[in-house]
């Protein structure tokens, strides 16, 4: 095998295993920083023995070996040094004697300890509230994402040191704070669960529909989201919103295919070519809601995915159940009150009853300081102005919501549609 092909390989398999080794470290080391330097050192070590060796027969088993004994290397030091201040006569072979087996039982308990409690141990400390969303974010993808930090700015559209120094950041703040590498106390299981929940979902958000730059989409963001739900799904099996979230994740992804043009311009849910929604997303986006529904009282991640099930389960456009959509949307507003979710309801109102219900409840809205920005509430209410055949209020309207659009393709969406409801 070339060197390239090794290196190739290794970049593959470290992608896939870097966020259990950083685990298994942290849990010895009880520092995140140094564990994802340690792990790093195992990535340095399989770059300069592996192209000469070959690749090991279980290349991960290789690597988080390798990290842990860097791991108990470190804490022998460390320990031996603290000891030999405490008691500096003491005779060295002795201390060695007794430092030793701590470690040798530490390890074995380590190797015992079922890789997923390690998992989510790094999940819920990359997500701990002390931090900032933005350096939540950053440091979930950096140790669980397997991003670099070069592929994490380039996917937010930030400049790669402000990226850097948010991972810093967020490393030392849980230091200083003293965040334990623990699952949270069942108190606060809930919260804890909903601030991980919640970051997911973001960097899925901003891969499903950027907030900027000259892309619709960024696949690279909501392929990570996805597979870090599924694993928080498979780590928390029992918790009723991470299998909603998996499943809202899975049927949003599904249309990912269909939602730009070869020229890579939106198309609208109901301009959508249905055939090229993704069958086995559905599958398994359906699947995931099903067992949440069976776990307890549907909460916003499962009252998403259900709206979400609704459109993927319609072969056509025409066949959407939107009086279905808008009592889901109703109850969602019950459980997780927002006006960007009363701007949905209004939207699936306007299309179960006509386009004066929906733009009745959109004016309702109109005065909402929350969505003073939110370019699509004139784009909503545009849209209904237009089927009303009010269309020089829905140009306007159009125009509006462009104004306020900072994605390069939204934007030219938006005029286009004002374009269209000009008259000439």
């Amino acid at each position: 095998m070339t060197r390239g092909a090794v290196d190739q390989a290794i970049g593959a398999v470290w992608r896939i295993e870097s966020a259990k080794i950083v685990a298994g470290v942290a849990r010895l080391v009880r520092d995140i920083g140094l564990a994802e330097e340690l792990a790093g050192d195992a990535l340095v070590a399989a770059l300069e023995n592996w192209p000469a060796s070959g690749i090991p027969d279980n290349p991960g088993a290789w690597l988080m070996r390798t990290a842990k004994n860097a791991a108990l290397d470190h804490l022998r030091r460390q320990k031996s040094y603290q000891e030999k201040c405490a008691q500096i006569g003491q005779d060295l072979e002795a201390l060695e004697a007794h430092i030793v087996p701590d470690f040798v039982d530490e390890l074995d308990a380590a190797r015992n300890d079922p890789i997923q409690d390690d998992l989510l141990r790094l999940i819920f400390t990359a997500c701990h509230p002390v931090l900032s969303t933005e350096a939540r974010v950053a440091l979930t993808l950096k140790l669980l994402g397997g991003l670099s930090t070069e592929e994490i700015a380039r996917a937010f559209l930030v400049p790669e040191p402000t990226v850097a120094q948010r991972i810093v950041r967020a490393k030392r703040t849980l230091g200083h704070a003293r965040v334990p590498f623990e699952l949270p106390p069942a108190a606060e299981l809930e919260e804890r669960l909903g601030s991980v929940l919640e970051v997911v979902y973001l960097i899925f958000n901003e891969g499903y529909t950027a907030t900027s730059g000259g892309d619709w989409m960024r696949p690279a963001l909501q392929d990570e989201a996805l597979r870090l739900g599924r694993m928080l799904a498979q780590l928390a099996p029992r918790e009723p919103e991470a299998q909603g979230l998996a499943a809202l994740m899975e049927l949003q992804a599904s249309r990912a295919a269909a939602r730009v043009d070869r020229e890579g311009r939106p198309v609208l849910l109901l301009e959508q070519d249905r055939l090229r929604w993704d069958g086995i997303l559905i599958r398994r986006g359906l699947a995931a809601l099903a067992r949440a529904e069976l776990l307890g009282p549907p909460g916003p991640y499962t009252l998403q995915a259900a709206i979400a099930a609704c459109h993927a389960r319609a072969r056509t456009a025409e066949e959407t159940d939107w009086r279905r959509i808008a009592a889901l949307y109703g109850e969602l507003a019950r459980v997780s009150p927002s006006p960007v979710v009363e701007l949905n309801r209004a939207v699936a109102v306007g299309m179960a009853e006509g386009p004066e219900a929906g733009l009745a409840l959109v004016d309702a809205l109109a005065g909402d300081a929350a969505l003073a920005r939110y370019q699509w509430l004139p784009a909503v209410r545009g849209d209904m102005l237009e089927k009303l055949g009010r269309r020089d209020e829905a140009a306007a309207e159009f125009l509006r919501a462009a104004g306020m659009a900072s994605n390069a393709r939204e934007k030219v969406l938006l005029e286009e549609r004002a374009r269209t409801n000009t008259h000439n």
